[in-house]
């Protein structure tokens, strides 16, 4: 017997975030990368095509296949991210950071937008199980306390975090280095959002600083 379709949350609005990012990359003047511009595109397809999958059939072997995706692409940015920071420290470092502060600040902008971006796909993923068992009401704990839960009567009887949610929290979380009104209550919660803490907090204070340091 065929298992019946689960109602899920349509993926359009983390498929423009994405978009929105590749056209932020496409404009950004002088962007430090290590690998070839149409990479980031070949990636952006390969995870928005089983989104658009998704929205339309619903189907459980894509959404398992779009959990893979987003999964893989969060582990490829952090250490693309790692590699990329590095060479800009390396600029800083050893040539004349003048020569090169618009690319500085360039390539500081396009991380923290990614930053923000992939650990919000990441914390949407992850959060008890992703958006399909959110949407089944499986009984799978939270790693991440909203106030909606904590004050029910605010919130409608049937609410469940969707992608801006998650979009917040990782906004929050590039911006302040500390949860804000969203608790993380796991252990991977709470390394997931240092991490993301960690990496802008690099690119604000060692690069994007001393490029604003070094302009005319």
């Amino acid at each position: 017997m065929n298992e019946q379709p689960v109602r899920n949350e349509p993926r359009w609005v983390p498929a423009l975030a994405i978009l929105a990012l590749l056209g932020l990359l496409a404009v950004l003047p002088h962007h430090v990368r290590l690998m070839p511009a149409w990479i980031s595109y070949v990636v952006a397809l390969v995870v928005i095509v089983p989104m658009i999958v998704v929205t339309l059939t619903a189907d459980r072997l894509w959404m398992r296949i779009e959990r893979a995706v987003i999964m893989l692409l969060g582990a490829a940015y952090i250490v693309n991210t790692a590699a990329e920071l590095a060479d800009m420290i390396g600029i800083i470092t050893l040539h004349p950071p003048e020569t090169r502060a618009v690319s500085l600040l360039s390539s500081s902008l396009a991380i923290w937008v990614m930053n923000v971006l992939t650990f919000s796909l990441l914390y949407w993923q992850i959060d008890r199980g992703g958006p399909f068992s959110r949407a089944s009401g499986a009984p799978t704990k939270p790693d991440w306390l909203f106030p909606q839960a904590t004050a029910p009567e605010v919130a409608p009887t049937d609410w469940q975090p969707l992608f801006l949610d998650y979009l917040y929290l990782g906004y929050n979380t590039a911006t302040a280095f500390s949860p804000t009104d969203v608790l993380p209550l796991t252990r991977r919660a709470k390394m997931l959002m240092m991490l993301e803490s960690a990496i802008s907090l690099l690119t604000l204070v060692i690069v994007a600083a001393r490029a604003v340091n070094v302009l005319p």
